[in-house]
């Protein structure tokens, strides 16, 4: 019997087993289609930031800077002059805020073991980003319905994760063996939020998620 009763998105219970390897279980929600990690599989806080303090993702380096291009281009594309914007879970190098304060927005940060400012969540945004953040969160529901009241009318979430396709692909999925990585979103799981909360939902690429708030 799973310790996990409700999906940590949508709350539903009716969640079934959708693979199993040598470290962890994983359930897929019958109403979402979020795939979860079962709570007894998560990292304490320390071990957590153990494994994002191995990460060397620089604001200078060119091929990080090329990966987060994947959602900076089609983002500034949507931009008005000057936006305010937020980028969530920044990690310890905000290069993707770099990158669009140099395209002339504002970029307030926001990162619950490196940049734990709580001032930067009680503002309002014209823009907020979350790139390889969906996926480590432990209760996506609740965290996602917090931004997306942050953000104005008007005002665009741009979303980099990784897709659920199936369950043969996802038995072979590399993206599942990071411990850090506890949700795993699919475009049918992203659709049914956008139906949730009324968004306007454009995706670019394998990974990027753009939604708007009407």
């Amino acid at each position: 019997m799973s310790d996990t009763l409700r999906c940590p998105l949508c709350d539903g219970q009716a969640l079934l087993p959708f693979h199993r390897d040598r470290r962890r279980e994983y359930l897929r929600c019958g109403r979402c289609a979020l795939v979860c990690v079962p709570p007894r599989y998560h990292l304490d806080a320390a071990r957590e930031k153990a494994e994002y303090d191995l990460h060397r993702n620089a604001p200078d380096d060119a091929g990080y800077r090329r990966f987060l291009g994947r959602l900076a281009q089609p983002l500034l594309a949507h931009l008005p002059p000057a936006a305010r914007g937020l980028d969530f879970g920044c990690g310890p190098g905000p290069a993707l805020a770099a990158m669009l304060e140099e395209a002339g927005h504002s970029v307030a940060l926001y990162d619950p073991f490196y940049f734990p400012e709580s001032a930067a969540l009680e503002r309002r945004y014209q823009f907020i980003t979350a790139t390889e953040v969906v996926e480590h969160l432990r209760a996506p529901g609740q965290e996602l319905a917090r931004l997306w009241g942050l953000l104005e009318p008007g005002g665009v979430f741009g979303i980099m994760t990784k897709l659920v396709l199936d369950a043969d692909a996802f038995a072979n999925w590399h993206y599942k063996n990071d411990p850090t990585h506890i949700c795993f979103f699919s475009e049918q799981t992203w659709q049914w939020w956008a139906g949730e909360y009324g968004a306007r939902l454009q995706r670019h690429g394998a990974d990027v998620m753009l939604l708007w708030r009407d």
